[in-house]
């Protein structure tokens, strides 16, 4: 866990010195765990964004773009009706928990002072958000409800006292560090998890740090690297790492040194945890609205490919026409030495020098004469079928790579993309259309499409779907702009919005290319481009495919940071 104790108090200070005096303006809920709180401090808007998320649960500033349902869920409906107008007058940590609390201030809809407290717990899948009125300490609401069955210890639901979560019976390492440590066994069991269960707010990453940092383990070098990290939290002196490996990625609030991989520094943990959190929270959410979706491109794709090995066996027995053929006429001139009830045939081959005898099975049940004719109507069948089956085989290779396609659009799609797939799936047959609740003519909305600024400020733009690459490339693009797509890879249409681009920008379009294709983790990804004019979508072919020439072909490696960078 990331998000200790000690990230959680170096988020409080890092909000408290942004927020503090602020006021609330805006309340939205993107999402179902999710809230984002506007505030205006230091003549600014803060976007603040509250996540009750079983798994990306936090507290942070963010830069991020939400997009917000037309309808507010009945909480927002709530805190928008307790909050909005109302100042932060203070941002507090109880001991070393993960727990925030806004203590905020203002008049009710009569006037009168009403305190309230906004309290987020960072506790895993128990997260919760939690509007309290302050004078009555009564919960008003709180985004998950927990019932008396579910915690006897603490009921979290409307009309009931807030009770703070059970303390920690351990030692506070910023007060207590000298007594927590002589409590410690040195030459017993794995010391980074004996700090784990002495001390309050330290997280494993932050017990394996401290002991990495002492090297050897004893009685000596383990106290004095605690002491010293101690000693920089305790005057926050931050450096917050975002560490990239092949596996995974983690961050923290110091340098971590005891994980191997790429480091990246920030000047904020907001700005770490945007970054740590680019699209995963996206691709999480995505997974839960589309789990359906998922499985059945899935199915479908699986059925082709089923399908494509049929066709493959119907071929191969297509091309061995003419041996039926041959067959049928060797049994015709054996027919008097045969009888019905034969398992094989034993007969001369008068086609082949070098193999004077042949075996041919035989249907038992069928008479010499119907076992011929079975091998003569299967000559006639097969012969007849190579060129469908040969067109069967086209029409499924590029069935399964539409949906091929479409499996990766669905990986890297956001949740504002999935309507458009999920329309694009009702208008192809695959799903039943959904009946608006609302009725009415559904409105002609044009797709909204990915803007990226390469390094010179020129615009990018990036389909991440089939109706945005086909609004992007057919409607939207003039002729004289330049394409870019995988070569033979399923990935996005990019196109740079400059009828000369500088080379540069032609390298960052190419780089997007390959990033937003399935290539994504490869290098030396090959990347064509070419003039709109040179693109055409065939007669009659499925969302998103089109046929080009004129092309010049690039070479790059995907790049996330760069991707980052240039996101508008």
């Amino acid at each position: 866990m990331s998000f200790d104790g000690f990230f959680t108090r170096a988020m409080t200070e890092e909000l408290s010195a942004t927020l503090k005096s602020g006021r609330i303006t805006k309340i939205h809920q993107p999402y179902k765990n999710e809230l984002i709180l506007v505030v205006r401090a230091g003549r600014e808007n803060h976007k603040l964004l509250l996540s009750a998320h079983p798994s990306y649960a936090r507290v942070q500033l963010t830069k991020e773009s939400y997009e917000n349902p037309t309808d507010a869920p009945m909480f927002c409906m709530l805190l928008r009706k307790h909050l909005e107008g109302y100042f932060i007058e203070k941002i507090e940590q109880p001991g070393l928990e993960r727990l925030i609390t806004f203590k905020v201030h203002g008049r009710n809809e009569i006037g009168d002072l009403a305190p309230k407290l906004l309290i987020i717990e960072i506790m895993g899948k128990h997260s919760n958000i939690i509007l309290v009125d302050e004078e009555k300490n009564m919960i008003i609401d709180c985004i998950k409800h927990v019932p008396p069955a579910l915690n006897s210890y603490r009921t979290l639901l409307p009309g009931q006292p807030y009770v703070l979560p059970p303390e920690q019976d351990k030692f506070n390492p910023l007060d207590d560090a000298e007594q927590g440590l002589t409590h410690l066994d040195y030459f017993a069991g794995r010391i980074d998890k004996q700090l784990v269960s002495t001390f309050k707010g330290l997280s494993p990453l932050l017990a394996k740090e401290i002991t990495h940092r002492a090297g050897l383990v004893n009685r000596e070098t383990v106290p004095q690297s605690f002491k010293a990290v101690m000693e920089q939290i305790s005057v926050h002196q931050y450096e917050p790492t975002l560490i990239s490996s092949e596996s995974k990625e983690a961050f923290y609030l110091l340098n971590v040194e005891h994980i191997k991989g790429t480091k990246k520094h920030f000047d904020t943990l907001s700005e770490l945890l945007d970054r740590f959190y680019f699209q995963k929270a996206d691709r999480d959410r995505v997974k839960q609205q589309a789990h359906d979706l998922e499985r059945l491109l899935q199915n479908e794709k699986e059925k082709n490919e089923k399908k494509l090995l049929k066709l493959k066996e119907t071929l191969s027995d297509s091309e061995k026409a003419e041996i039926f053929k041959k067959y049928g006429e060797l049994i015709t001139s054996h027919i008097y030495a045969l009888k019905k009830g034969m398992k094989t045939a034993e007969v001369i081959d008068f086609y082949d020098e070098n193999q004077p005898s042949l075996t041919i099975e035989l249907n038992e049940r069928l008479t010499p004469s119907e076992n011929a004719q079975k091998y003569f109507a299967k000559y006639q069948k097969a012969k007849k079928s190579v060129a469908y089956v040969n067109e069967q085989i086209e029409l499924t290779n590029k069935e399964i790579d539409y949906l091929d396609n479409l499996i990766h659009q669905m990986n890297t799609a956001s949740p504002k993309d999935l309507q458009e797939i999920r329309e694009e799936l009702e208008e192809g047959g695959y799903v039943k259309k959904r009946v608006s609740k609302k009725g009415g003519k559904k409105k002609d909305l044009k797709p909204a499409l990915d803007t990226y600024l390469s390094s010179d400020g020129t615009e990018i733009l990036v389909g991440k779907n089939n109706k945005q690459n086909e609004y992007l490339t057919n409607r939207l693009a003039p002729k004289n702009a330049l394409w870019f797509h995988t070569k033979d890879i399923p990935g996005s249409h990019v196109v740079i919005r400059d009828a000369d681009p500088s080379d540069q920008t032609i390298k960052e379009a190419a780089i997007l290319a390959a990033y937003f294709s399935k290539a994504r983790q490869s290098s030396q990804v090959p990347v064509d481009a070419t003039l709109i004019r040179h693109v055409k979508k065939p007669a009659g072919a499925k969302p998103g495919f089109v046929t080009y020439d004129n092309q010049t072909t690039y070479y790059v490696t995907p790049d996330e940071e760069l991707v980052l960078s240039l996101k508008k």
